[in-house]
C-alpha cells in the first residue's frame, strides 16, 4: 500500500515536472516577497548559510536549493521525483549556481549520520504517510548542533479544507496536512525548536481569487500565484498580517492557521 501512494506521488511530480517553466521561475520571491513569511522565519532563524552542507528534502524546482547555494551553501537537491531533480539542476544551471541532484526517499535517506549542517524541506511533510519517520532521518543525517528546518500546511483551518477539497487536480489524493501537535514530538527529538504559523486572516487572499477574481482552483495554484504576484498582493497581505500577529496570540489561535514553519536544533 505505501508502495502504491509513493509510486502516486513520483507520477504525479514527474508529471508536473514536465510542465514547468524553468525561465520564468524567479528564486529570490521564493523567500524574500512578503507572501512567503514562512521561508523568512527560516531564514531568520538560520543565520548566515556561507559553507554549509544543505540537504534540500523534497527539493521540487529546486528554489530552494539554488536560493541557498547563491547564499553560499553547499547544496544537495533530493526529490522522489527524478523529474524535479532533474528539473532543481537545470535551474541551478541557469542561476549560475552548482547543486548537486539526487533522487531521494525521504523515509530513508541515503545518507551516512552526521552528514548535514542544515536540513530543509519545505511542503514535504504532508506527503508522507509516516511524517515522524522522516523526521527520525532528518535528525540522522544531521550533525550535532545542525538545523531541520521544514515548513507544511496544517489541518485544523476549514477555510483551507475547502480549497484543499476543491483544488483536487493541482495535489495529489494521498497528502496528509499536520496536526499542530507534531511540534511537540520535535521537541522531544531535537535540543531546541522554534516554530510560528502563518496565514489566518490572511487567508482572505484565498478567497478574494475564488470569490472575486474568479480564479479557477483547479487551473492555478493558489500557494504559487500568491509569490508570483506578490507586489499585487503586498498591501493587503501585508495587513493582514499585522492582524494575524494579534490573532496568534488568542489560545488555540496558532493552530488555524494554514502552515507551521519550524527550526530545530539537533
Amino acid at each position: 500500500m505505501q508502495d502504491d501512494l509513493l509510486r502516486r506521488e513520483q507520477d504525479f511530480h514527474d508529471q508536473w515536472a514536465s510542465t514547468i517553466d524553468i525561465d520564468g521561475i524567479r528564486v529570490k520571491d521564493y523567500f524574500e516577497a512578503c507572501t512567503a513569511p514562512e521561508n523568512r522565519f527560516i531564514l531568520r532563524q538560520l543565520g548566515d548559510v556561507r559553507g554549509k552542507y544543505l540537504l534540500d528534502l523534497g527539493c521540487g524546482a529546486g528554489e530552494n536549493s539554488v536560493y541557498f547555494a547563491q547564499l553560499g551553501a553547499r547544496c544537495m537537491a533530493t526529490d522522489y521525483s527524478s523529474g524535479m531533480v532533474e528539473v532543481a539542476t537545470q535551474l541551478a544551471a541557469r542561476n549560475g549556481v552548482q547543486v548537486e541532484g539526487k533522487v531521494i526517499n525521504a523515509m530513508a535517506i541515503d545518507f551516512p549520520d552526521n552528514t548535514f549542517d542544515i536540513v530543509y524541506a519545505s511542503n514535504l511533510l504532508h506527503h508522507i504517510p509516516d511524517p515522524k519517520l522522516t523526521l527520525h532521518e532528518m535528525h540522522r543525517v544531521l550533525k550535532p548542533g545542525g538545523k531541520a528546518c521544514f515548513w507544511d500546511p496544517l489541518k485544523h483551518n476549514p477555510v483551507i479544507n475547502v480549497y484543499r477539497k476543491m483544488a483536487t487536480e493541482v495535489r495529489t489524493a494521498d497528502e496528509t496536512p499536520l496536526d499542530i501537535n507534531l511540534v511537540n514530538y520535535i521537541r522531544s527529538l531535537y535540543s531546541q525548536t522554534h516554530y510560528d504559523t502563518f496565514w489566518i486572516a490572511s487567508l482572505w487572499i484565498f478567497l478574494q481569487f475564488y470569490l472575486i477574481e474568479k480564479v479557477n482552483p483547479n487551473e492555478e495554484r493558489y500557494w504559487k500565484k500568491i509569490i508570483v504576484e506578490q507586489a499585487r498582493l503586498e498591501k493587503t497581505y501585508l495587513n493582514l498580517e499585522r492582524l494575524d500577529r494579534v490573532l496568534k496570540k488568542l489560545p488555540w489561535m496558532k493552530r488555524m492557521a494554514w502552515n507551521v514553519a519550524v527550526v530545530a536544533t539537533k
